[in-house]
């Protein structure tokens, strides 16, 4: 069973939000939806956690809710990248980069 502290759960889960009648909590866990029942007596804990689908989503690193779920509960709007952007990521680290740059350009003029 999963417990909630803040926007994060002692699981993984990230991005809790409420259905709105108050059923259900779905949150983000890595690339997968999930959902638990809450469980409010003798003390809340929640069910076992179910995933309702999994998908490269737009997500937010410092934890705020990228997605919100529709009023009847069975559809989620959601930011999804494109194949380009997603292609497109990319981090080239260049080690020893003044160097390199001196021996494409040439050691520069005397003083």
């Amino acid at each position: 069973m999963a417990r909630w502290r803040a926007n994060l759960s002692t699981e993984g889960g990230r991005e809790p939000v409420w259905a709105r009648n108050g059923k259900e909590l779905f949150y983000r866990n890595g690339r997968k939806m999930m959902a638990v029942d809450p469980i409010m007596q003798p003390r809340f804990t929640a069910s076992k956690p179910r995933m309702l689908f999994e998908g490269r989503y737009a997500s937010d690193s410092r934890g705020h809710r990228t997605y919100d779920v529709t009023p009847d509960g069975q559809r989620f709007v959601m930011i999804k990248p494109s194949e380009q952007e997603l292609a497109a990521t990319q981090i080239n680290v260049v080690l020893n980069w003044f160097e390199d740059l001196k021996g494409r350009v040439g050691p520069g003029p005397k003083q």
